[in-house]
């Protein structure tokens, strides 16, 4: 029988161990052994080696028994896999029963005891020694056990430990990555349990998870301890942080989301070592973290992460689990591993979609986005329609609503009866990147619910719905590969839930976050109610209100918390590129719809040329709701240090309208050129074109809002069904429009862009717009490879007719 020592401390223990104890307790050693010093608290342990592992099986003939059991086993057959497995499993659980094993784990607990308490209880967790990997992760295929107390206990937990290599989903696992179940290992790491069952503990990323975006530290967390996180068995809190802006000293959670964290993982009571236990009301209701230990986690993450990317000589995402210890109040690190999955991802690409045959159409109108998507129809002609949609189906209705949107967001498609290109439907659609064919006049009254239908917006401006399902092709172009032009193609977006996503692709930043999508969607609230809550007149509403800002101090903090949190995602997604906020610009009749909105809006027969814009921030009907909209925006340049924001006024009609509102922005703590403060605006009014160098003389930038440019030199209702086929940007008149302002920017040196659609949907103004030299084109991020290639060959051309 082999006698030599079988442990390692982790003070002895680095990343050039897997070996010999495996991927999890070699980051475990390299943690406590290098960053304890920087200030990463990690539990001290020790591992039991792999070679305790090999001996075991050796020298009690247990290798040939499993290569017997496992010869010819097709996992296929759960029933056969199911027994076979827990026939391994009592192999290796009998052949690690041995007293020279038994006597040196009893000696490393007595020396833990020695440093933590003689009450201690410890956290036994398997290490697989091809686990871990950049390329496999095995976690989650071995056992683990907390609350472990006394030798006995906690031999019996190694030995289930070293058993669980055996486990149904590890033998399924090594087969469906090729690994041979003979040259891999198990160590075991023994250390100190942190008391969350008495705080908190999560998982955090060095990354995001689903879009791969770098740039973030994300945090979940919930009550107790963590396996619940682990084994997704509860809804957790998640809270970003933007690494560039902390790196630079900023301290501010970037965004956050309140999880459903129904219940906590405690120790368990007499055999059982954990428990659940159900969380209260007042517990669900709050973060269970504060932003300060989530700063300080994220400071934890960063070194982790910096330090494993030195050693790797490349950038290496880590995937993290923490533990808050509800004695001590401090923060711990128990694992760390590099991140397997969102970091594989391939480069940002952009699609182009093709129809690769054809069938009878149904409908046609217009075409928003550029994919194409198959489903069945569901008829949906009012709110309580919703309630049977199911993911994946092609939603059908005479128009939408902004309350249909989290639905909206589970559509294959949209299609609509009626609207444009910049009705609710449309504008929502693009957003998300559903395809969406709108205004087709009559489909919701002519088609049964559950016809399969393909919805194509592949084939240009006009978008059809043909019968059945018809077959399409997804060309992915990778972005590095994309050659941009000289002209900055920039995107428009209000949606904070794509910005990481959308941050990836090869554009110059933001040059339209439209702010009515945060307000509408992520607030909800009118901005007076929030800000004036003694003047909401209806109880329902007084009440609704107070629930959504039970967490905050007051209403206004809300506001300010959740609009500054959406905006500051977007400007953390492009940073340090330029993201050009529009101030709110909701119509009356828009405001209005939001809750208590009615007892702060005036009713207008022309809400399209009503209160809006300029008009309203100084103004003393909106003033206090302004005032919320300028803190917010602060918030994010001085606290987030998001300094890439630049801001932009909408509809302003004249002259002392921009002045006074840039007085405004003064006053409430955003003035112009502090620093490097740019104030740009809507260029949408006629009178903004004729006065462009009065305008220029204060304002930094131009962006041209094509639709409501359009709209008021044509003078037509682009809402209007009867006489909306006269809105066109390329009306010549309109062309003369965009001549003459981009023109006055120049003769000025003022930066101009567009930020309607036009130049998507047309690629003749796109090359009119290049040939002009207008600085950027601001489109969907639909739109974005179409647009870069529109605009690179419009610049190569003129270059040729002016060689």
């Amino acid at each position: 029988m082999t006698s030599s020592s079988y442990i390692r401390w982790f003070g002895e223990i680095g990343l050039n161990d897997v070996p010999s104890v495996g991927g999890k307790t070699a980051s475990l050693g390299e943690l406590y052994s290098v960053l304890t010093s920087q200030g990463v608290r990690v539990p001290n342990g020790f591992a039991i080696t792999a070679a305790a592992y090999r001996d075991a099986l050796t020298e009690s003939g247990a290798i040939e028994e499993l290569h017997k059991l496992l010869s010819g086993l097709d996992k296929r057959k759960i029933a056969d896999l199911a027994r076979r497995a827990a026939a391994a499993r009592a192999i290796v659980y009998a052949a690690t029963d041995r007293d020279d094993l038994r006597a040196q784990v009893n000696t490393g607990y007595s020396r833990l005891q020695d440093e933590y308490g003689r009450n201690l209880a410890a956290a036994v967790r398997s290490s697989a020694t091809a686990e871990d990997l950049p390329t496999a992760s095995f976690a989650g295929q071995h056992d683990s056990f907390l609350n472990i107390r006394g030798p006995s206990e906690l031999f019996d937990a190694c030995r289930r430990c070293f058993a669980s290599l055996f486990t149904d989903r590890a033998i399924s696992y090594r087969i469906d990555n090729g690994f041979d179940h003979f040259k891999v290992a198990l160590s075991v790491a023994v250390m100190k349990m942190v008391r969350s069952d008495l705080a908190a503990s999560g998982v955090m990323f060095t990354l995001d998870t689903e879009s791969g975006f770098r740039d973030v530290v994300f945090v979940t967390g919930a009550y107790g301890l963590g396996e619940n996180i682990v084994q997704g068995s509860v809804e957790p809190d998640e809270f970003y942080v933007h690494k560039p802006t902390f790196k630079t000293g900023s301290r501010a959670v970037l965004s956050r989301r309140l999880g459903a964290k129904d219940k906590r993982m405690v120790y368990g009571r007499g055999h059982a070592t954990t428990r659940n236990v159900r969380t209260s009301a007042t517990e669900r209701r709050r973060f269970c973290i504060s932003d300060q230990d989530v700063l300080k986690l994220a400071g934890y993450a960063i070194a982790v992460e910096d330090h494993y990317s030195v050693k790797a000589a490349m950038p290496m995402p880590m995937d993290i689990e923490w533990a808050k210890d509800g004695k001590n109040g401090e923060l711990y690190i128990i694992q760390a591993r590099p991140e397997t999955v969102a970091s594989r991802k391939s480069p940002a690409a952009l699609n182009s979609y093709t129809l690769k045959s054809s069938g009878r159409e149904l409908a046609r109108g217009r075409a928003v986005g550029e994919k194409i998507a198959t489903g069945d129809i569901r008829l949906v002609a009012n709110k309580r329609d919703l309630r049977a949609f199911k993911p994946g189906e092609v939603l059908v209705a005479p128009s939408t609503s902004p309350d249909w949107e989290p639905v909206m967001k589970l559509a294959a498609a949209i299609v609509t009866d009626h609207g444009g290109r910049t009705c609710h439907a449309a504008i929502v659609a693009r957003e998300l990147g559903v395809p969406a064919v709108v205004g087709t006049e009559n489909f919701s009254r002519k088609v049964k619910n559950g016809a399969t239908v393909t919805v194509s917006c592949g084939e240009g401006d006009i978008g059809h719905v043909y019968e059945g399902a018809l077959r399409f092709e997804v060309e992915q172009v990778v972005t590095d590969a994309l050659k941009a032009p000289k002209t900055e193609i920039m995107v428009n977006l209000g949606n904070p839930e794509i910005a990481l996503k959308t941050g990836m692709l090869p554009s110059s930043g933001v040059g339209l976050a439209r702010m009515e999508f945060i307000i509408n969607e992520h607030i909800g609230v009118h901005p007076m109610a929030l800000a004036c809550p003694d003047k909401v007149k209806s109880a329902k509403d007084r009440q609704s209100i107070k629930q959504l800002t039970r967490l905050y101090a007051t209403p206004s903090d809300f506001f300010v918390e959740r609009l500054s949190e959406g905006v500051g995602l977007i400007a953390g997604a492009f940073y340090p590129r330029p993201v050009i906020i529009r101030l709110s610009d909701f119509k009356t009749n828009e405001y209005a719809n939001l809750t208590a909105g009615a007892d702060f809006e005036p009713k207008e027969e022309n809400p399209m040329l009503g209160f809006r814009g300029a008009a309203r921030y100084a103004h003393p009907a909106y003033a206090p709701g302004f005032a919320l909209e300028c803190t917010a925006l602060k918030r994010v340049r001085e606290d987030m240090g998001l300094t890439n924001l630049k801001i932009m006024i909408p509809f302003c009609r004249r002259v002392d309208e921009a002045r006074r509102v840039i007085q405004a922005m003064d006053e409430h703590g955003l003035k112009q050129g502090d620093k490097g403060l740019e104030i740009y605006m809507m260029c949408e009014i006629p009178n903004n074109v004729i006065l462009i160098d009065q305008f220029a003389r204060l304002f930094d930038g131009f962006s041209i809002g094509s639709n409501d440019l359009t709209q008021l030199t044509l003078g037509v209702d682009r809402d209007s069904d009867i006489v909306a086929f006269d809105f066109d940007e390329r009306d010549p008149g309109m062309l003369e429009m965009l001549r003459l302002a981009v023109a006055g920017a120049k003769r000025n040196r003022r930066h101009i862009g567009i930020c309607g659609e036009a130049p998507a949907n047309y690629p003749e103004i796109a090359r009119f717009l290049a040939e002009l030299g207008i600085d950027s084109i601001s489109v969907n991020p639909s739109s974005v490879l179409r647009t870069i290639n529109i605009v690179r060959e419009a610049e190569q051309e003129t270059l040729r007719r002016v060689g």
